[in-house]
């Protein structure tokens, strides 16, 4: 074996930390954002929030310096006055002041265990009671019903399991022999018992929880009304004998089977459509979410303009006291520690700079590309595409998908994820492209005025679209409508 040396040269990209950092950075929402800084801040003593310095500050300092310098010749001209109003003063007021209520009417008694007690009662309450815990949950409520409700041990146990088994929507998800089954044997429960206790279950509020299918719920809420509301009788008959004739919406045969006249069947699904059959939907319990918008978008003379959210992270920079402690010549462990902060602090400035850069440039060109949405609306949408932002903006697609992913911005229309602006193209008659967005808008507007009685299909919907120059096919249209939670025309007709 005989060895040689060998001279080669290549070119490979290397990630280098500050590159790994700078792409975390750009693909963080807001609200991540603002942790990582919050973790840079506390890990590094380089860092340190910046803190809006007027330009009057000294100024206003060296003011009230000159206040003090004359206020303290002042005191010394006046100080015999003083002594003589001070002992006045102690001679005067008396060592207890009257004060309009004691401390323990204001602040409650602390005892110093994790709990608190009241000076009134002496039942302890947790700290946390005082916090407000949001809107009440469907379950939560029937609960607190069910406390209220006086029963036995057995039947409350059992109300529990049903109560287990209400859904968000109000309705029962499980058989009762399901719930008799899944009860401890040592109940010896019968399935007589569950459902009679899941009859008092059904008198809780909402009216109609823990039914077992839409017709039982109605029927439910048409037995709390007054024995002389109009039409009551003849609601209470279709809902029973003829919910399958009336979810079909076949006028003709319910009177065929109802021997009703129209007139009186259109009464009574009056007063049917004006029960819920969603009787749970009124205690969702769905805490708010709240979007700190990365940009904002607004109109000034006659032009869109982009600015970046200056509130939605903190301000930072460089601790100029400890850089100043870092000595060039010096290799101890302490100043080379602090080197290493203060790198690691240049890059982080430095990545937030490159993310709201990138940030700015990318909203900037969405804008630009969509203002006729700005504008007009949803109908107005451009077809939009990663590449084409890519290449305007002279960046990776990857980089392009990082910047839009969990970034909002804020428009005159509403608060939008930047993805919201990005969707597929169908062609048009005149060869050019149309929005997928612009076209769900269109879809959603045909419905909207479309009579009641005569529901417009999808391949009316289809139709209509091609008289605008838009071609697209009918399982198109079913597949925008499925997407936007709009029933089929079937379904969309009404009696009344």
């Amino acid at each position: 074996m005989r060895q040689s040396l060998q001279l080669r040269l290549g070119q490979q990209l290397t990630m280098t930390p500050q590159l790994q950092q700078a792409i975390r950075l750009l693909q963080l929402s807001t609200l991540d954002l603002q942790t990582e800084i919050q973790t840079a801040l506390d890990s590094n003593v380089m860092l340190e929030m910046e803190e809006d310095d007027g330009g009057g500050e000294t100024e206003a300092a060296d003011e009230r310096a000159r206040a003090e310098e004359r206020l303290e010749a002042a005191n010394r001209d006046s100080d015999s006055d003083r002594e003589v109003d001070r002992g006045a003063e102690e001679s005067t007021i008396p060592d207890d002041l009257p004060v309009d209520s004691g401390w323990e009417d204001v602040y409650d008694n602390f005892d110093g265990s994790t709990s608190y007690s009241r000076s009134d009662d002496s039942q302890a309450y947790d700290i946390l009671d005082n916090r407000s815990s949001g809107e009440q949950t469907l379950h939560e409520h029937l609960l607190w019903q069910m406390q209220l409700t006086p029963m036995s041990e057995v039947d409350r146990e059992i109300a529990l399991a049903v109560i287990d088994a209400v859904n968000d929507d109000g309705y029962l998800s499980q058989s009762l022999e399901e719930i008799c089954q899944g009860l401890d044997p040592e109940l010896d429960a019968e399935i007589e018992e569950v459902e009679a206790v899941l009859h008092r279950v059904q008198r809780f509020d909402p009216v109609g929880v823990a039914a077992r299918n839409v017709g039982e719920c109605l029927l439910l809420q048409l037995e709390q009304l007054a024995a002389d509301t109009p039409w009551l009788a003849e609601a209470r008959v279709m809902l029973r004998d003829h919910l399958e004739v009336l979810a079909s919406r076949d006028l003709n045969q319910l009177v065929r089977r109802t021997r009703l006249s129209k007139d009186d069947i259109l009464a009574a699904l009056r007063l049917i459509q004006s029960l819920n059959p969603r009787p749970g939907s009124m205690l969702r319990g769905v805490e708010p979410q709240y979007v700190i918008p990365d940009v904002y978008v607004f109109k000034r003379e006659g032009r869109w303009r982009v600015e970046l959210n200056s509130e939605s992270a903190p301000r930072l920079r460089i601790n100029q006291q400890y850089a100043g402690l870092v000595r060039r010549a010096d290799t101890s462990n302490d100043n080379q520690t602090l080197r290493n902060h203060l790198q690691e602090a240049r890059w982080f400035l430095k990545s937030l700079q490159n993310r709201n850069e990138t940030l700015l440039k990318v909203a900037s060109c969405i804008v630009d590309h969509q203002r006729g949405f700005l504008e007009y609306g949803d109908e107005a949408m451009k077809p939009l595409v990663l590449r084409d932002v890519a290449e305007a903006v002279e960046m990776h697609e990857s980089t392009v998908s990082r910047v839009t992913t969990q970034k909002f911005m804020h428009t005159p229309r509403g608060i939008f994820e930047f993805k919201y602006f990005f969707s597929s193209h169908v062609g048009t008659t005149d060869g050019g492209e149309c929005s997928s967005t612009a076209i769900r808008a269109m879809i959603r507007k045909l419905i909207a005025d479309e009579p009641p009685r005569k529901p417009l299909s999808d391949s009316k919907i289809a139709q209509l679209l091609r008289d605008q120059g838009i071609e697209v096919a009918r399982r198109t249209v079913a597949k925008y409508r499925e997407a936007m939670s709009i029933a089929s025309s079937t379904e969309r007709k009404r009696l009344i």
